[in-house]
């Protein structure tokens, strides 16, 4: 297995893996898989995200074939600059229970020390306790709960914002 950092090459393997996701785990995003189709050139921005310095977004290989991904987003504000969010957790259901969510993780960790974040944030909603474990695990600790974040037709799932000092 390799993880990487992802460049605007790898932007039609993400883009479909980002619709697997949003298919096989609806909850754990905000996008619906049916806003995801309706874009025009998703691939095109997705590489031009991919490009910004302030995008790393990481990928997790298995024999050539992206199996997960995560995104380090730097906060863009001068005066929030010091901190990053992570965002769009996740892994393809055959590659889960293979620490790869770990890792991506670890090399976004290790790549915000570089560039001088001092804290990473990220929200999750509270019902994905797989992801929250791996989320404490690596040091992340709960600081609010936002109750009926999202709504999803009529059910409601409150989300944990959680907080990583690096510093």
């Amino acid at each position: 297995m390799e993880i990487c950092r992802l460049y605007s090459e790898d932007a039609a393997a993400y883009w479909d893996l980002r619709l697997e996701a949003l298919q096989t785990s609806p909850d754990a995003f905000i996008t619906t898989y049916e806003d995801a189709v309706a874009k025009e050139n998703p691939i095109a921005q997705a590489a031009d995200r991919m490009t910004s310095n302030n995008n790393f977004t990481y990928g997790a290989f298995i024999n050539s074939n992206l199996v997960g991904t995560v995104t380090m987003l730097r906060q863009s504000h001068k005066k929030f600059s010091h901190k990053a969010d992570i965002l769009a957790m996740y892994v393809s259901p055959h590659s889960r229970g293979k620490n790869i969510g770990k890792w991506l993780l670890q090399q976004a960790i290790e790549d915000a020390r570089q560039i001088g974040i001092e804290q990473l944030l990220l929200g999750v909603v509270s019902t994905n306790e797989p992801a929250v474990r791996l989320y404490q695990s690596l040091g992340f600790t709960v600081f609010g709960t936002e109750k009926n974040a999202i709504k999803d037709g009529s059910i409601y799932f409150d989300e944990y914002m959680m907080v990583l000092f690096l510093t």
